[in-house]
């Protein structure tokens, strides 16, 4: 057990160090990016040019590919991200972006972009709460939030189909209470992670 302990914290260690490693470098990269004004060629206004917000997934893969295969610069549209690219809950920190754009930023049309082999996808509660504990979660603090009636489990589960939960975010978005009741437009699609193709989802 105590040797099972050390080589555990042997590698948090290194895995922390690596971490914080990858940051200076990015932190290196920022000064020069800010010395040599490299940033000029990407000034432009809070507002989006194209008066579109998305929500998307957080994937890596799709960082550069997704603004790519859509012809997008700096500036014309509001990206929003989270896990999965979905609005789970009505009144969550997404949902209230969508309204930010739209009633401060000027949007009128809003694109909810799922994507293939999403890591969302199939995503188990208790694999993940799991992996929390192995991280030094305590199970006194996982019960504590049962207690005060917060769901874990659903909180932290994944969708089983991409297109239905790309649906029912489209759903939630058209049917929210706070929406403006015309000259929104929204509407779904699935991109493919290798090729960037947009298909778009039929949705209520």
């Amino acid at each position: 057990m105590i040797i099972y302990s050390c080589f555990f914290y042997v590698i948090l260690f290194h895995v922390l160090y690596i971490l914080l490693i990858m940051i200076d470098e990015l932190l290196k990269y920022n000064k020069s990016f800010v010395e040599t004004k490299s940033y000029e060629k990407f000034l432009t206004t809070k507002y989006p040019d194209k008066k579109i917000a998305i929500v998307t997934c957080m994937d890596t893969r799709l960082v550069e590919l997704l603004p790519a295969a859509l012809g997008l610069k700096n500036g014309d549209v509001k990206i929003i991200k989270n896990a999965g690219g979905t609005i789970t809950h009505p009144f969550g920190s997404a949902m209230r972006s969508l309204l930010v754009a739209i009633y401060e930023l000027g949007v009128e049309e809003v694109m909810i972009i799922g994507h293939t082999d999403c890591g969302v996808q199939h995503m188990d509660s208790e694999v993940m709460l799991s992996h929390m504990r192995s991280r030094g979660v305590s199970q006194d603090h996982i019960e504590m939030m049962e207690y005060c009636d917060i769901d874990l489990r659903s909180w932290l589960s994944g969708f089983d189909d991409t297109e239905d939960a790309v649906r029912k975010s489209v759903h939630i978005v058209k049917h929210h209470p706070l929406m403006p009741s015309e000259g929104i437009n929204v509407r779904g699609f699935i991109m493919n992670s290798v090729t960037g193709e947009l298909v778009e989802v039929d949705a209520d």
